[in-house]
């Protein structure tokens, strides 16, 4: 009878035991799928800022363009409407302050001289060589 109980309760522990594993199971289903959308949100997440970055960075240089185009255009106005019309006084030339600068500007460049490449090598040895050289030139 001993035996019996035993197997009886037995039995009833190895049920026990299924069903809390099959309702622990179907949580740990879900936490593995709540862990792919995560891990999937994370990734989309960061493609999207990373496109974001692109984007801007993009849009800066366009922006550069853009403006660097716009200073070409009114240097070029602010040249040519002094040649386009002469007699315009300096006070009816909208341009004429711009100008100025404009060849302020020009003239501050032209006196710096054009600089050749600089050389990425000096002229003989130098440095700790130079003393080698200058006893093996003498001998």
């Amino acid at each position: 009878m001993m035996w019996m109980n035993a197997l009886i309760f037995l039995a009833i522990g190895v049920l026990l035991g299924l069903l809390i594993a099959r309702f622990n199971n179907k949580d740990l289903a879900q936490q593995k799928n709540l862990k792919k959308e995560l891990d999937l949100s994370k990734y989309e997440l960061e493609q999207y800022r990373q496109e974001l970055s692109d984007h801007f960075a993009r849009s800066a240089e366009l922006l550069e363009n853009i403006s660097k185009d716009y200073n070409k255009l009114y240097q070029h106005m602010a040249k040519t409407s002094v040649d386009l019309m002469p007699n315009l006084s300096d006070q009816d030339n909208p341009f004429t302050a711009s100008l100025r600068a404009v060849e302020a500007l020009e003239e501050d460049h032209s006196d710096i001289a054009d600089p050749a490449q600089p050389r990425d090598y000096a002229n003989g040895a130098s440095g700790a060589l130079k003393d080698e050289m200058l006893t093996k030139q003498a001998s």
